[in-house]
């Protein structure tokens, strides 16, 4: 019995110390992904910030800018795209709202973002584009990959169309979440003018024949949890300016935008509450199974090898005289 039992412990031990590596390096790859059709929104303010006033050409103070970005999953272009590209990928039809105090449109700007659903890398296909004009990403965009790690990533800019680095700065505690700190900083670039303006009657084609351009320039900060590669919190320091021509009656340039735009409180609370929760989840298949399936495997081994040694113990000598037939005597 013994025997049997020691062998039927070693075949589990194989299994589960089998089982350890498969579930990290086979199984997480393959499970651990983005949800192609997840909607998700976010809302960011910029209080006491400067606003170009269209009306007067003149940029004035306000009480509050609000940014509404919402990013929203096409489930049937994801399984267009992933079929012919052979992976699964997200199809993200994003778009960020500006809003004045009064409630006004200052800018939209959509994009389509299609990406990896494990590893966040983008994958390029038609359709791919920043306000109406096809781009070809490099580098990640809105999530970090699972697993995040201590090093600088590239990083898209939808303003500019260009991908920058975003540097690793440390790590920190947020909210009682340990997390990676990145910053980007992207220098005064010119960029294009909104296909939406807010002014019935403008476009970027009437602008341009006035001589003025659009410039911009930010610093971009992200604190992500590493384990999801989410951020929990983001803010920018953003600035825009409109130069030259006869659009500003004279003066070199005036103040479009101004402002430090951080994440709404109430959206903070959610997006940390959201990320602990998926957090135990990738844990549990990166590590806590893994691992646990690995000890359990080592402790199954020990216990069949004691069984086995129990089995091939010599019996007691005191028993083995007494148990010896006696010699027959003539």
């Amino acid at each position: 019995m013994r025997r049997k039992a020691s062998l039927v412990l070693l075949a589990f031990a194989v299994f589960f110390a089998a089982l350890s590596p498969l579930l990290r390096w086979y199984a997480f790859p393959r499970l651990a992904k983005i949800p192609a059709g997840q909607y998700q929104d976010m809302v960011l303010e910029a209080r006491n910030a400067t606003l170009l006033d269209y009306g007067t050409m003149k940029a004035k103070k306000v009480s509050k800018v609000t940014i509404v970005q919402t990013l929203k999953g096409d489930v049937e272009a994801a399984q267009r795209i992933g079929k012919a590209a052979g992976r699964d990928v997200v199809v993200w039809d994003g778009l960020s709202y500006v809003q004045g105090p009064d409630g006004k449109m200052v800018s939209e700007i959509p994009e389509r973002y299609i990406f990896d659903a494990h590893s966040q890398a983008p994958v390029h296909a038609t359709g791919e584009m920043v306000d109406g004009d096809p781009v070809r990403r490099t580098g990640i965009e809105f999530k970090w990959p699972f697993l995040t790690q201590k090093r600088d990533y590239e990083y898209f800019d939808a303003q500019t169309r260009t991908t920058n680095p975003i540097h690793y700065k440390g790590t920190r505690d947020f909210r009682g979440v340990k997390v990676y700190y990145f910053e980007q900083t992207v220098p005064w670039t010119k960029v294009a003018f909104p296909k939406t303006m807010p002014v019935k009657g403008i476009t970027p084609e009437s602008v341009a024949k006035t001589g003025t351009t659009r410039w911009y320039t930010t610093v971009r900060r992200f604190w992500v949890e590493p384990v999801t590669g989410a951020p929990v919190y983001g803010e920018e320091i953003h600035k825009e300016e409109l130069r030259g021509g006869t659009l500003l009656g004279g003066r070199d340039k005036v103040t479009a935008f101004a402002g430090h735009v951080k994440m709404r409180e109430d959206y903070i609370r959610h997006t940390v509450a959201l990320v602990k929760s998926n957090r135990t989840l990738v844990l549990t298949m990166t590590s806590y199974l893994p691992w646990g399936f690995l000890v359990l495997g080592t402790l199954l081994l020990a216990l069949s090898l004691w069984l086995e040694a129990r089995g091939r113990r010599p019996a007691d000598p005191a028993h083995a005289e007494s148990a010896a037939p006696e010699p027959v005597s003539a």
